[in-house]
C-alpha cells in the first residue's frame, strides 16, 4: 500500500504540483489549504508524512504543529518562504523533522520526503546524542558542538555528520552518503558531497589539510576517524 503524504499549503498551485509529483513517484497524496483543514485530514487520513507550509490563513503551520504534536508523531517537513534562522529553529523545536525553503525544486522535496520516511521507518531507534572525541551531535535538539563550543551547521551538513558519526571508522561512498542525506542518489550529483565535506571540515577541523575527524578514503569516499 502506498504511503500517504498530506500537503498543507494555501497556494493551490503548490498543492496541485506536489500532488502530481508525489503521485508519479508512487505515493498517495492529499491536500489541505490551512491548519484547520490539515488537523481534520490528519485525524481521519492518518498520513505517513506531512508537508507543511508555515504562513497560512485561519491557522498557520506553527499552531498546527503545536496541536498535532499532542495527538501524533507524524514526520513533518516544513515549507517556508521565510529565511530567518529563528523561524526554522522554532519549527524544529515544535517537532518538525526537516524544512525546505521556497522557492524549491520538487525533486529536492521528493528526496527529503524519502529521506525522512526512511529515518522514521528505522526499526531500531538510533541514539539521540552522538559523541566522537570532542565532537558532539544531538539529534533531538539539532545541535552540534566541538570541545563544548557550538558549531552552526546547515541541515545537509548536520545529516551528513550524523551519518558519519553513527559508525566511526566505516568508509562511505559519495553515492551512499548522498542517498543517506537526500533520500536518493543521482550519478553526477555525488560531487555535492565533496562540497558539504569541505564546508564541514572548515567548521570542525583545526587543520583541513590534516583532518582529525573526517578522513578521505581515496577511490571510495569518506569516513569519520574512529577514536
Amino acid at each position: 500500500m502506498p504511503k500517504t503524504i498530506l500537503i498543507v499549503d494555501d497556494e493551490e498551485r503548490i498543492v496541485s504540483l506536489l500532488r502530481t509529483y508525489l503521485e508519479q513517484a508512487g505515493f498517495r497524496a492529499i491536500g489541505a489549504r490551512n491548519g484547520r483543514q490539515a488537523l481534520f485530514a490528519a485525524r481521519h487520513e492518518k498520513p505517513d508524512l506531512i508537508v507543511l507550509d508555515l504562513m497560512m490563513p485561519e491557522m498557520d503551520g506553527y499552531d498546527f504543529l503545536r496541536l498535532h504534536r499532542k495527538e501524533r508523531e507524524t514526520p513533518i517537513i516544513l515549507l517556508t518562504a521565510r529565511v530567518e534562522d529563528e523561524d526554522k529553529v522554532l519549527g524544529l523545536e515544535l517537532g518538525a523533522d526537516d524544512y525546505v525553503t521556497k522557492p524549491f525544486s520538487p525533486r529536492v522535496l521528493l528526496a527529503r520526503v524519502r529521506s525522512v520516511l526512511r529515518r522514521a521507518g528505522h526499526a531500531t531507534p538510533e541514539p539521540e546524542v552522538l559523541r566522537v572525541g570532542a565532537l558532539m551531535l544531538d539529534r533531538s535538539a539539532h545541535r552540534t558542538s566541538i570541545e563544548g563550543e557550538p558549531v552552526d551547521l546547515t541541515p545537509s551538513e548536520f545529516d551528513l555528520l550524523a551519518v558519519l558519526m553513527t559508525t566511526p571508522g566505516r568508509a562511505f561512498s559519495r553515492l551512499e552518503l548522498l542517498d543517506r542525506v537526500q533520500g536518493t542518489a543521482f550519478v553526477g550529483y555525488e560531487r555535492t558531497i565533496d562540497v558539504h565535506i569541505k564546508n564541514l571540515r572548515a567548521k570542525i577541523e583545526t587543520d583541513r589539510h590534516e583532518p582529525q575527524y573526517i578522513e578521505t578514503v581515496h577511490g571510495v569516499g569518506y569516513r569519520l576517524r574512529a577514536g
